[in-house]
């Protein structure tokens, strides 16, 4: 019996390491990009019923693995405050040093608002460079003003 959404992400990463497949390969069979698939496998996004499918086909999820897919998840996946990985920290000390500029620029170019993350996209690449290939990160979200009322 599966009683969180939690427990199917960590199928789906132990499915992932045994058959050694990439997300990239996982979106193509979703049908969507790599960013989001990889979002709701690690429990980040709702699958619908094909998608869910799919992933679990892929995966060799039981039924219910497939149904918790579907589920609306909890977001946010990190485990503390300030995130310990040194990864995630760098996107952390990102937004804690150039976040008041983002927040200024945005706010100077399209005025009070928020950019959403519920109409979002985003690409992960790699651009090659002689120094050493950089991490290309686009995220784009639309423009939402606060209203008056």
């Amino acid at each position: 019996m599966i009683s969180n959404r939690e427990e199917v992400t960590q199928l789906i990463l132990s499915a992932k390491v045994r058959k050694g497949i990439k997300w990239g390969a996982v979106a193509d069979v979703v049908g969507l990009s790599k960013e989001w698939t990889t979002a709701a496998c690690l429990g980040q996004m709702t699958f619908d019923k094909v998608q869910a499918e799919k992933v679990g086909e892929l995966f060799e999820l039981s039924d219910e693995a497939i149904a918790w897919l579907q589920v609306a998840p909890y977001k946010g996946s990190l485990p503390t405050a300030v995130p310990t990985d040194p990864l995630l920290y760098r996107w952390y000390e990102i937004v804690s040093v150039y976040g008041t500029t983002i927040k200024e620029l945005i706010h100077e170019e399209f005025g009070d608002g928020i950019m959403s993350a519920i109409d979002f996209s985003m690409d992960i690449n790699r651009e090659e460079d002689p120094k050493g290939d950089r991490v290309n990160v686009v995220l784009s979200g639309k423009f939402l003003p606060y209203k008056t009322y």
